[in-house]
């Protein structure tokens, strides 16, 4: 999306990138299975001899297994995948919100990476690095060319181990080195503060194993701070996904008990399940719940959620529970549309299988599987529109995505003339200076979807858009 749109991530660093899966981390008993195709295995094992014995060079025995498997695992559906030793390692990290790195929240800005804040207590928050800090160079590489994926594999490593950054402080127009030491760090899924009197906002970043415990502290906080809260924001903008309980127990801090949050379904028994704002669905300690000290007034506090066209799977899940219960009201744009399941189980201490297992569905019986959740009241990124929201990726656009099992799907014509359109103005766009490139901050006075979304609460008027396009299958029958 060019220089518009900003890429975030956590680094020392982050949270896995581009994890867009709601994950059920859970061993499953094999069923019996139907008798193996015995000539397709022969060829499969024919082909391996024959690599083994004519390619030009000798091959690893090992890694032609492991290619193996993770082909016949990424040809089922975007989100299924084999872990080998490494990407489980990284899987794990960011599921618990652990890593080992600098300690710094960081997006991209011309090429460079910029640092939006560095974690309190981080080892970059105790070297002085600053917001908006560009980095031009990891050890001896410059990062000018480099993804943020590459910058943030660079910045991590082993605990104890030492990177230098080379830092560009642009309002005092210097370059100076940093070597930092890295060590382990918590990341912060749970943003919030009181916006004005009698109004808050919470924001979550992705669902981890300390997000709900999180999430509890900082609506303690807001209310020792506000006790009267008239309204809250709990912005999900931008929120990949994430554990499955946390969605779980965040949905059931505002329900009533014992409603339906979620379902899912599929093949085996233990994908056809219902879970509900109870908290055997979601505590992971038998005998305590996580949400026992929040504030009673948190059930029935006006509440808006905010989602874009990056709230995903997790995120999917919450925005669509509280709207089917009319609990809130979601404000933005069309959600991604990831709502299928995936169950993660141990092929070994160091290996392990992510495969789809089942699809979800909200309260009312609608599939989020390549749809998404629309908002109740559609709202811009900015007062001047959303030009390059078309140009999103979305899960309908994955190759080989999931249908949504609930009708036929079909191409938007509309919407590949918007992405046209968009594609135009993004060109006109990165022409721009670099200072009228910015996009604000999320949580901040120049925020336009949080502004309507304080606006929507305080009964003021709301600046509703009126280009957004909904992708939806004009064939099929609605379910809500």
């Amino acid at each position: 999306m060019g220089q518009k749109l900003k890429i975030t991530g956590w680094v020392a660093a982050g949270a896995v990138a581009g994890v867009l899966t709601t994950v059920s981390l859970q061993t499953v008993a094999r069923g019996s299975l139907a008798p193996l195709p015995l000539e397709e295995l022969q060829q499969l094992a024919a082909v391996f001899g024959m690599v083994k014995s004519d390619y030009v060079e000798p091959v690893d025995e090992k890694k032609l297994i492991s290619d193996a498997i993770s082909g016949m695992v990424a040809g089922l559906d975007p989100h299924s995948q084999y872990f080998d030793k490494k990407s489980f390692k990284e899987f794990r990290e960011g599921t618990t919100g652990r890593f080992v790195g600098v300690g710094i929240e960081i997006s991209q800005e011309d090429g460079l990476v910029k640092v939006v804040s560095p974690i309190e207590g981080s080892p970059a928050f105790r070297a002085g690095l600053k917001p908006n800090d560009l980095i031009t160079k990891i050890d001896d590489t410059a990062v000018r060319g480099l993804s943020l994926n590459d910058a943030v594999k660079r910045m991590r490593g082993e605990a104890n181990t030492k990177v230098l950054l080379t830092i560009f402080r642009k309002d005092e127009n210097r370059t100076f080195p940093v070597t930092i030491t890295r060590e382990e760090i918590r990341t912060q899924s749970v943003r919030g503060k009181v916006m004005e009197p009698g109004y808050g906002w919470i924001r979550l970043s992705q669902f981890q194993e300390r997000t709900v415990d999180d999430f509890v502290k900082k609506v303690e906080e807001i209310y020792k701070q506000e006790p009267n809260l008239k309204g809250l924001v709990l912005d999900l903008r931008n929120d990949p996904g994430g554990l499955l309980d946390a969605a779980v127990a965040i949905s059931s801090a505002f329900l009533p008990e014992n409603v339906t949050v979620v379902s899912t379904d599929g093949q085996l028994a233990e994908s056809k399940s219902v879970y509900k704002a109870a908290p055997e669905f979601y505590q992971r300690r038998a005998g305590s719940d996580p949400l026992r000290g929040l504030p009673a007034a948190l059930k029935t506090v006006p509440l808006v959620v905010l989602v874009n066209e990056g709230s995903a799977s997790a995120s999917e899940i919450v925005a669509g529970a509280l709207q089917d219960h009319k609990r809130a009201t979601i404000m933005g744009s069309q959600t991604f549309g990831k709502g299928s399941v995936q169950t993660v189980r141990p092929l070994g201490p160091d290996t392990g299988l992510k495969i789809t297992t089942a699809r979800y569905y909200t309260p009312s019986g609608a599939s989020i599987q390549a749809k998404g959740i629309v908002p109740n009241v559609l709202v811009d990124e900015s007062a001047e529109g959303s030009p390059f929201a078309a140009l999103r990726m979305r899960e309908a656009d994955l190759e080989k995505h999931l249908a949504s099992g609930q009708g036929p799907e079909q191409k938007d014509p509309e919407r590949e003339k918007a992405r046209d359109e968009a594609r135009k103005r993004l060109e006109e766009e990165a022409k721009k200076p670099p200072q009228d490139r910015k996009v604000p901050e999320f949580g901040t006075t120049t925020d336009f979807p949080l502004v309507q979304a304080l606006n929507r609460l305080k009964g003021a008027p709301v600046l509703v858009s009126k280009t957004q396009i909904i992708v939806e299958n004009k064939d099929e029958k609605k379910e809500n």
